[in-house]
């Protein structure tokens, strides 16, 4: 069996895994005894298990860039920026555990550098929130524009550690659709005030 047909198979057991127990359950032995594979073959793949987390988080990212992509020539602006949220949100909901294993990584490795690939595939997904943002606000400058939606992006990104758990359920019966989508809509409210000061 070759190399890379043993990290195909390990990957596509470890995501069972994240899926039907957790991102915290995975670990090299438990997947190693989840896929009839040698903690040493696993590590002897990918050289530790953050590469193996990379690896997943990757997919997951390519997977939900695949489906925000598929919005891109939907209605006006604003309506594409609402389909972006609510796609992003639906997303999480159904991924939970595959998502968690992505902003716990993020949250927790703050100094590891990233691949070139990687990083394209995050930078892929801000860009299709771009030019919609660029047809709303033309008149704000780039520098102001970008920092905007990185300020958008990160903000999402930290409410949806909430939405793959049941956390905000004890604060508040909102639903997390509204949550998010209330968010959106305010952050645009303030950036066409800000827009005409």
């Amino acid at each position: 069996m070759s190399k890379d047909n043993i990290g195909e198979k390990l990957v596509s057991k470890g995501r069972e895994l994240i899926k039907q127990k957790g991102a915290d359950f995975l670990t090299a032995r438990k997947l190693s005894e989840a896929s009839g594979y040698s903690v040493g073959t696993i590590y002897n793949q990918f050289g530790n298990m953050d590469n193996f987390v990379l690896v997943q988080n990757y997919i997951t990212l390519e997977s939900l860039y695949n489906r925000l992509e598929k919005l891109q020539a939907s209605g006006t602006s604003y309506q594409r920026l609402n389909l972006y949220v609510k796609e992003f949100i639906n997303f999480v909901v159904e991924n939970k555990n595959l998502w968690f294993l992505v902003h716990n990584f993020h949250l927790h490795n703050n100094n590891r550098r990233f691949s070139r690939i990687y990083l394209k595939r995050i930078v892929q997904i801000t860009k299709l929130v771009e030019g919609a943002f660029k047809n709303m606000f033309p008149e704000i400058e780039v520098p102001e524009r970008t920092l905007s939606i990185q300020v958008l992006w990160l903000t999402l990104f930290s409410l949806s550690s909430f939405i793959t758990t049941d956390a905000l359920d004890s604060f508040s019966k909102i639903n997390k659709h509204t949550l998010c989508e209330l968010l959106l809509n305010t952050y645009l409210a303030g950036m066409k005030v800000l827009e005409k000061i």
